[in-house]
This record gives structure tokens, sequence and C-alpha cells, in this order.
């Protein structure tokens, strides 16, 4: 299954790259459609490029809280030098989503 989403320029280019490997997102209705081996086809929200990724792995969590203490914060995409706070997952997504829907990091590898 071919799957679409949005993505700000920042990890659209760190996804693009190989570098940031989990993406974090609500596990709303729209991500429980995914599955291991499905497609998604990111699309800058900039500049409209597009980058298609495998599914590799799903990871479900109850909170980004719980979800950062599991993996390292470069793979998520943080610099090395900056601090990875799952608070930074709040200006997308409330307390209150978290609760209802859960989260999920999506383990993605580019393909062409």
């Amino acid at each position: 299954m071919i799957h679409n989403m949005r993505l700000n320029d920042e990890p659209f280019q760190l996804i693009k790259n190989g570098i940031k490997t989990i993406e974090l997102r609500l596990n709303d209705q729209k991500r429980q459609l995914l599955n291991v081996g499905d497609i998604i086809v990111f699309e800058n929200r900039i500049t409209l490029e597009r980058q298609k990724v495998e599914v590799l792995n799903l990871y479900k969590y109850n909170n980004f809280e719980e979800l950062y203490r599991h993996f390292d914060k470069s793979i998520l995409g943080y610099s090395s030098n900056a601090k990875a706070n799952s608070k930074d997952m709040e200006k997308y997504y409330s307390l209150e989503e978290q609760e209802k829907y859960g989260v999920i990091g999506i383990e993605v590898q580019v393909i062409n």
C-alpha cells in the first residue's frame, strides 16, 4: 500500500539523506493503516519535492516520552549537539491526542 505524508523541510532533508530513519507521528486512524513493507511518499511542504521510503518497522508507544527513551536521538532527527526532548513533539500533537491515540515511530528506508 502507498501512503502520502507531508514533512517540513528539515526532517524531509534528513530522511532523504538517510540520517533520520524514524519518523514520529500520532498513531491516529491514518497511521493505523501502515504496515511493514508499505511505501510512504513524503512531500516537502516547502519545495513540494517527493521522496519514497519503505516502512521497515513500526514502534508503538503510549506517548513520545516513552518512544524517546528507546531510540538514539540522531535517528529521530536531532543533531549530535542538540538536546532531544519529547516535549518538542507537543507543538505538533497535544498530550490529549497522545493519550487518545498513542504514538508511532515509523522506521523507514529511502528507495528510488
